[in-house]
């Protein structure tokens, strides 16, 4: 997972807040709770330990836990809110970027548990956008794809194609209304996974190569 870099902004486009966690947040985040959490915050607005615990199905000292493990990695701050009671919580970021790890050890590690982590959320995420695709307006299932492309590319073609697409969906963000706030008419999420990969299976796996 490459970060991506910012293209060049538009007289219309934002600035899209990013995180790039060293290894000790990284591991911190690679928790399915806390991963979804910081989803919610990402996307919904600002929330409150109770509320997330309804959505989760988790008992709020649970949640506050896994909400205080987020804030102490800067993921998530304190937002403002009606009633100091009800300590209210916002993400920090609008993405997280991950650089890979370039020889083995605890960053490796790391690098790999994180794909894995996000790849469970993501599987489960187009799960459920596959079983409300039928009740979709006609618009949305016209916006909305499932597409498998395979192109024969050397490691550095692959790479300058995957930060062309990168830069695409960034444009798109910068010039979009940002998340977690209430949006204009017609405007909901969309979402967008990029997977990019070699096809498996047809590059030999060699232990060593990313030993120091």
């Amino acid at each position: 997972m490459k970060t991506p870099v910012p293209p060049p902004a538009s007289p219309t486009s934002r600035s899209v807040s990013q995180v790039v966690p060293d290894v000790t947040a990284l591991k911190a985040l690679a928790h399915p709770v806390r991963l979804r959490m910081l989803g919610m915050l990402r996307v919904d607005g600002p929330a409150t330990a109770t509320q997330l615990a309804t959505r989760l199905g988790l008992n709020s000292g649970a949640t506050s836990y896994h909400l205080r493990q987020l804030a102490q990695y800067g993921f998530i701050e304190d937002a403002p809110g009606p009633s100091r009671r009800d300590r209210r919580w916002r993400a920090c970021h609008e993405l997280t970027s991950v650089r890979p790890a370039e020889t083995k050890g605890e960053a490796f590690d790391m690098d790999v548990a994180f794909a894995q982590a996000i790849l469970s959320q993501q599987v489960s995420q187009m799960q459920k956008a596959a079983e409300e695709y039928a009740e979709l307006p006609l618009e949305w299932r016209k916006a909305s794809t499932a597409s498998d492309i395979i192109i024969p590319l050397t490691s550095e073609k692959a790479e300058a194609l995957t930060k062309r697409l990168n830069d695409i969906l960034l444009e798109a963000m910068s010039e979009a209304p940002p998340l977690g706030e209430p949006l204009p008419p017609a405007k909901v999420p969309f979402t967008i996974m990029l997977h990019a990969f070699p096809y498996p299976g047809r590059l030999p796996h060699d232990e060593d190569e990313n030993e120091p």
